[in-house]
């Protein structure tokens, strides 16, 4: 039997369940990824961008406390992030959810009454 996602420093049983919508189903899957392919596959799977939800990845995939990202390494782990963020956006599900994504309305095909 594999690791939980949750016996990584600072990734708790909810971080497990947002990976497991993503496909990673272990501590070894994420640490073979790497916090930025997982960070990447978290958020094409729904899970919202924060952070400081990614930067507590990295701290902990490098068995760090949370919070000891400072500094120059933090503004660093900015732009990384920025840079995930930007290019995993899931595909919209239709053109009408895309224009309003556009105009940042965000909404999914639940949401519509489509007739």
């Amino acid at each position: 039997m594999t690791d939980p996602v949750s016996t990584i420093r600072n990734l708790g049983p909810a971080f497990e369940q947002a990976c497991a919508e993503a496909g990673i189903h272990s501590a070894d899957e994420l640490r073979e990824l790497g916090a930025d392919e997982a960070y990447g596959r978290l958020l094409q799977s729904g899970t919202k961008p924060h952070f400081i939800g990614y930067y507590v990845l990295v701290m902990g995939l490098q068995g760090r406390p949370w919070n000891d990202c400072k500094g120059e390494e933090k503004k660093a782990l900015r732009q990384r992030f920025d840079a995930i963020k930007a290019s995993a956006r899931p595909a919209p599900e239709n053109q009408m959810i895309s224009e309003l994504d556009a105009i940042g309305v965000r909404v999914a095909a639940k949401d519509l009454k489509m007739d």
